[in-house]
């Protein structure tokens, strides 16, 4: 069984947990399945107060679709959610490709 399908059968189980839904995100973008990410990253969204690191992950897939108007969003909320938690090296890291995608 992949680490796809493990992570798949975890939600299946525990649709309410939020964190086995972002581990099934993470393997989903490394396994390019982009589409799937951001249906299973804005779940996990709906329902964790994330601390910048999952608007980074979905802006990373939005972005892999062509979809840059929604990763600027994604990517702004990120930031502000880095802010709030006092995360300033994440909400760095997250201005810097947002700065990116507004040069691009």
């Amino acid at each position: 069984m992949s680490r796809v399908d493990t992570f798949r059968a975890m939600v299946a189980q525990h649709p309410e947990n939020a964190l086995a839904r972002f581990g099934l995100a993470n393997e989903l973008l490394k396994a390019r399945l982009w589409d799937e990410a951001v249906e299973h990253l804005r779940i996990y969204l709906g329902k964790y107060d994330d601390e910048g690191n999952g608007w980074g992950r979905l802006a990373e897939a939005l972005l892999a679709l062509d979809r840059a108007d929604e990763a600027r969003d994604a990517l702004q909320k990120g930031i502000a959610a880095s802010h709030r938690f006092g995360h300033v090296g994440m909400a760095n890291e997250l201005e810097a490709r947002l700065e990116e995608l507004d040069d691009a």
